[in-house]
């Protein structure tokens, strides 16, 4: 499947702007060929917007959400993007998963928020894997800081997602995510990871682009400099299974030698932990 990553800040509380950015960038990449459109975090309302993250959130089938189902439909690809999610009195950072023909396929929030910003605008997640079947691919759901957390990733190995979507918000001075992590858990894992930032400054944050499509060989199979820009590359299964078949840290694992990862330590006792 061939994925369009689109790394741009749009513009921040101007949600019809940015829908006109999202359906314009779906175009290009329909004609290049994608069959997915990825955004950053928080796309459609911008980031850091304070308070304005309440006033724009709206539910996972909200009009934005319908405006979104229209661009992929108009446009004949599947579209992952990033924004404020009302339910009640919460609201969630959220990825929602649309499917090339508008039908919603699947919704990811937040389960790892990062900083105070984060902490005082959105209430956590509590499912760590979504999943959704496209274009022949089990496609799996997560936002930014959640994937710098390797049990966040390796569950979704687990589970048997091929390619994770990032949508991310990654900021100045921790590129090394971008270039080095996002790579690491590409080939640890054995999936594709598509990570897609914001750019520039914003606010208090400066964005640092850097946007990746991770093969599960570890290498970048794209990757975007610092500006606004489009790229697309091919989440190849062929590639994966040979991938798969020749990297043995799967099968190698010895699950019953794990069980501190569950376990909280006595000097951090545990809140709200369900252990399944």
């Amino acid at each position: 499947m061939r994925v369009a990553l689109l790394q741009s800040s749009g513009r921040p509380g101007d949600v019809a702007g940015n829908l006109r950015e999202l359906d314009e960038a779906a175009g290009r990449a329909a004609a290049m060929g994608a069959g997915l459109l990825v955004t950053p975090e928080m796309f459609l309302t911008g980031y850091a917007i304070g308070d304005d993250v309440a006033r724009l959130a709206e539910p996972a089938d909200g009009d934005a959400a319908q405006a979104v189902a229209g661009t992929a439909a108009r446009h004949g690809l599947a579209v992952a993007y990033g924004c404020p999610e009302r339910d009640g009195t919460r609201v969630h950072n959220s990825v929602q998963l649309i499917a090339a023909d508008g039908a919603r396929l699947a919704g990811y929030r937040k389960t790892h928020l990062y900083g105070a910003y984060e902490q005082h605008h959105f209430a956590p997640g509590d499912r760590t894997v979504v999943q959704a079947r496209l274009g022949g691919l089990t496609v799996g759901l997560m936002i930014c800081y959640d994937v710098e957390f390797p049990e966040n990733v390796r569950a979704h190995a687990l589970a048997g997602t091929d390619l994770l979507l990032v949508p991310t918000a990654q900021m100045h001075p921790y590129q090394f995510v971008a270039e080095s992590v996002v790579p690491v858990r590409a080939f640890e894992n054995q999936l594709y990871v598509a990570y897609v930032d914001r750019v520039g400054r914003e606010g208090a944050f400066e964005f640092v682009g850097l946007s990746v499509l991770a093969g599960p060989d570890g290498t970048a199979r794209a990757r975007a400099g610092r500006g606004t820009e489009l790229l697309v590359a091919d989440a190849d299964p062929a590639l994966l299974a040979a991938s798969r078949a020749a990297n043995p840290y799967l099968a190698d694992r010895r699950p019953g030698l794990y069980g501190s990862l569950v376990r909280t330590p006595a000097s951090q006792p545990a809140q709200g932990v369900r252990v399944r």
